[in-house]
């Protein structure tokens, strides 16, 4: 019997293994390899090592496996006969790899994956599903992105600005292909000024973005990235209806050939007075606008491009009472609020590619914009005019890529005498030198770090005064595994003084005095974030992002009201503060569905306010749903639902949470697609709690806007791409 059992003993064999990611050579903590038909195995240790114990003479398969990765089977014959060699077993990931998306903002052409800078991005997918429910401009793709907040200024005309982090929309810079051309007097219609249908991508960095982008990008930056001429080209159109009374016809083509190439894009749209309530004034103003975006591509080499634009918009916006505008004014029916405005903008640009993907860019543009803003025995006037010219230099070595360059802008903004209150005009003029390093420091670390020194001189008839910043800033990329990945970076950053801002515009600018020595506002603020994703099982790709935010605004500019009714803009000693975190998870079954799921936190402060100090028209929680099921140029089908908290008004009144959802539908067939949108379909709107407008009919005062004035919209249309 003793003899039996030694034999036996001696029979059972160990086995031992180290398991690796396929790709990454990474240890695979916590997976498993099993005899298969048994129970008998183990879990990898933290070196990745795993261990079988008990196994028998003779051949068995082992079946390694770990959550995300194909499972793997191998045969052994034991007893191994050369235990010296070490056995590794690689795992092949099932995750459902996205396009490497490349990012421009930051100027060294690296994908998303290889960017210290956190780079939020809206690609083509949403761009175009979002160009089905609003063809017009980019509200709509903005306001349904967590953390940001598209605010309506005006309850008649639909005016609004971008808020990121809960802060003011002048503290956001917005760009199209890198030109600063949005901010100052056009800043209220800019929004309503950008048409969706010639964009590829659009670029979001929050927090402080100084380095390269200057004043302005306090809060972040929001970039437009348009369509380039390709060899297959690109012709595409789209009519879309509303059963609230608004037509949009547009049209995209671009075409390469040879050293030549070219992008058109035309689009008019025309709304008609809309008023759900019956209280007489309009939710969407009588309103008819279209753009014109000539640009020509001239390639020397296939390194060497030069790209020569023209944008050209104009628009007319009256809202107010509805008898008004559609001629059947009296006594009691004269209200009205009117914005006419033309933007001109014209672009040049010229890129160089060197050995070793060295590159220099020259851009220049020039910015025209006129805006009338009338109202009954009132009319403000002027002219922004903006000029705008970058030089910059990557220099890329092995594990560095360098960025140096210069930039000048011209901002001047002059008002048409009307009226014997004084001139608001004023000039900003602004040179500034950054350089910009990434460095690659490790496989599983990256570092960018930059600096950049303006020098700011602004003035008008009251007080002229120069400013000089240096603005650094650090991120950091952790690699921590494939599917772990941190940010964490900040900043400094300034705004220099401006009178157009959210409040201001409320009113029309009207008694608001010239700028008196007002100076510009500092911040200081940081986001760090945490990245995860994975695959599991064969069907499911899951992706989590965790992000935290903080900024500081110092010096702030403060609105206040003298004695004879006036207001003036002056700093303060209190400062205002974001803080809070967004929550993103995106879930994938099969590559069809897909559930995105956004949560927003954010306290924002302004200390120097007496009782409540939240800012006003700030939701403090957010959140976001969106489910579509897609079959690739066949069918989408997408349901959305948003919750927004209770927000203070400026008042102190508190306002209730409400939910809201939309529905959106798109059969190809072909090269036509149909498409119909159903938003807001619970006919959320702010007059089924409280009348918008207070009486006197003829001469109205409005609340302050925290949700949607028009309610239900539905639309529909037909795209054609050839």
């Amino acid at each position: 019997m003793a003899m039996l059992v030694v034999g036996v003993v001696e029979a059972q064999n160990i086995f031992k293994a180290t398991i690796k990611d396929s790709l990454t050579n990474e240890t695979l903590i916590g997976s498993t390899a099993v005899l298969k038909g048994t129970t008998n195995g183990g879990s990898a240790d933290v070196n990745g090592k795993v261990e079988i114990k008990n196994v028998s003479d003779g051949e068995h398969i082992i079946v390694f496996s770990f959550v995300g990765y194909e499972k793997l089977e191998r045969v052994f014959v034991f007893p191994i006969t050369d235990l010296s060699k070490e056995i590794i077993i690689y795992l092949k990931s099932e995750a459902k790899e996205m396009d490497e998306v490349v990012v421009s903002s930051t100027r060294t052409s690296r994908t998303i994956e290889n960017v210290p800078t956190r780079v939020e991005t809206i690609e083509l997918d949403e761009i175009d599903e979002k160009n089905n429910m609003r063809p017009a401009n980019v509200s709509m793709m903005l306001h349904e992105s967590t953390g940001m907040q598209v605010q309506q200024t005006s309850a008649t005309s639909g005016n609004a600005s971008i808020r990121i982090q809960g802060l003011d929309g002048r503290y956001t810079q917005l760009l199209k292909d890198g030109y600063p051309n949005f901010g100052n007097f056009s800043s209220g219609l800019s929004l309503l000024e950008i048409p969706p249908l010639d964009l590829k991508q659009v670029e979001i960095i929050k927090g402080s973005a100084s380095t390269l982008y200057g004043a302005g990008a306090i809060a972040g930056v929001v970039n437009f990235i348009s369509k380039t001429p390709s060899e297959k080209g690109e012709y595409s159109f789209i009519v879309n209806q509303s059963h609230v009374g608004q037509t949009n016809i547009g049209a995209f083509v671009s075409k390469r050939k040879n050293k030549f190439g070219f992008t058109f894009l035309a689009l008019g749209n025309n709304q008609l007075p809309y008023d759900v309530d019956g209280d007489d004034f309009t939710e969407l103003p009588k309103a008819k606008d279209f753009t014109i975006n000539p640009k020509l591509f001239f390639y020397p080499t296939e390194k060497t491009m030069l790209m020569v634009g023209n944008s050209f918009t104009q628009g007319e916006r009256i809202g107010g009472d509805i008898n008004f505008i559609k001629g059947n004014a009296d006594t009691n029916h004269t209200y009205f609020e009117k914005n006419n405005s033309v933007r001109n903008v014209s672009t040049l640009e010229f890129n160089k590619v060197f050995k070793d993907k060295n590159h220099l860019t020259v851009k220049s543009s020039f910015s025209y914009f006129e805006r009338e803003i009338g109202v009954p025995n009132y009319n403000f006037k002027g002219v922004n005019n903006n000029s705008f010219t970058d030089i910059s230099y990557v220099h890329n070595l092995k594990k560095h890529t360098l960025i140096i360059g210069g930039n000048f802008i011209y901002d001047d903004f002059k008002e048409n005498k009307i009226t014997v209150f004084p001139l608001r005009n004023f000039t900003t003029t602004t040179g500034g030198l950054y350089i910009q390093h990434t460095w690659d420091v490790a496989k599983k670390f990256q570092l960018e770090s930059g600096v950049r020194c303006d020098v700011v001189n602004y003035f008008n008839a009251n007080y002229n005064n120069s400013e000089v910043f240096v603005l650094p800033r650090v991120s950091g990329l952790f690699k921590f595994t494939d599917k772990l990945t941190s940010r964490i970076g900040g900043g400094l950053g300034y705004k220099s003084p401006t009178l157009f801002t959210e409040q201001t515009e409320s009113f029309q600018y009207r008694n608001v005095l010239p700028l008196n020595n007002v100076t510009s506002e500092k911040s200081i603020g940081g986001t760090a974030d945490v990245s995860f994703k994975t695959g599991i099982g064969k069907d499911f790709y899951f992706a989590l992002n965790e992000m935290f935010f903080y900024t500081y605004i110092n010096n702030a500019t403060v609105l206040s009201a003298d004695t004879l009714g006036n207001y003036y803009f002056s700093n303060t000693t209190k400062g205002v503060q974001s803080l809070g975190f967004e929550t993103n998870v995106k879930l994938i079954y099969k590559e069809n569905f897909k559930l995105f799921v956004g949560y927003t936190y954010n306290e924002a402060k302004a200390f120097y306010l007496i009782s409540n100090q939240f800012l006003p028209l700030l939701p403090k929680n957010k959140l976001n749903l969106a489910l579509v099921y897609e079959k690739e140029k066949n069918i989408k089908i997408g349901l959305e639902g948003y919750l927004t908290d209770k927000q203070f008004l400026s008042n102190g009144v508190v306002t209730p949470s409400f939910w809201e959802f939309g529905f959106m539908a798109e059969k190809t067939f072909g090269k036509i697609s149909l498409f119909v949108n159903f938003e807001n379909f619970t006919n959320v709107r702010q007059s089924n709690y409280k009348r918008v407008v207070n009486e006197p009919h003829n001469n109205p005062t409005f609340d302050e806007i925290w949700t949607h004035t028009e309610g239900f919209v539905f639309n529909g249309g037909v795209k054609i791409k050839l």
